[in-house]
C-alpha cells in the first residue's frame, strides 16, 4: 500500500471567520493556528501548506485570564546597545489589538519557509468589519 502524499490541486482552501469577542487569547490562538496549518483535515502533512485562510474579527475585545494583563511582557530588541523594548499586554491590547493575537499565533506555529507562508494567510481586525466578504468566509464554532 502507497502512502497518499496529496498534490497541488488536491488542496482545498476555505476561509474562516473566528469572532474574538469574548474569547481567551490562547484558546483562540490555539484553533486559529490549528485552522492555518490545517491540522483539522484528515490528509494532513506536514510539509505542506494543508491549511486555510483565517479572519480574525473583534480583536479588541479579546481577553485573557488572572493577571497576564498587567504581568505579561512582549519583548523586542533593535540588535543596539540598550535597544530592548518592552511591551505590557494590557497596553498593547488598548494600541494594537491585532498585533497580541498575530503574536500569540506566531508562537504556534513552526518558524521556517512554511511557518511564513502559512503566517501570511491571517487576517486580523480590530472591529466587526473586514474586506473579505467576496470571499465568502464561513463562521468557526468556537466553544
Amino acid at each position: 500500500m502507497k502512502t497518499f502524499v496529496p498534490k497541488k490541486g488536491d488542496i482545498k482552501q476555505t476561509w474562516w471567520l473566528v469572532d474574538a469577542e469574548g474569547k481567551v487569547l490562547g484558546r483562540l490562538a490555539t484553533a486559529v493556528a490549528t485552522l492555518l496549518r490545517g491540522k483539522d483535515k484528515p490528509q494532513f502533512v506536514p510539509f505542506l501548506d494543508m491549511g486555510d485562510f483565517v479572519v480574525v474579527i473583534n480583536a479588541a475585545k479579546i481577553t485573557v485570564t488572572g493577571r497576564k494583563a498587567a504581568q505579561k511582557e512582549y519583548y523586542s530588541h533593535s540588535q543596539y546597545p540598550g535597544g530592548l523594548r518592552t511591551d505590557v499586554l494590557q497596553d498593547l491590547l488598548a494600541k494594537k489589538p491585532e498585533e497580541v493575537i498575530k503574536r500569540a499565533v506566531w508562537g504556534m506555529i513552526p518558524k521556517n519557509k512554511l511557518g511564513r507562508a502559512v503566517y501570511k494567510k491571517l487576517k486580523v481586525y480590530r472591529g466587526a468589519e473586514h474586506p473579505h466578504q467576496a470571499q465568502t468566509p464561513r463562521e468557526f464554532p468556537l466553544k
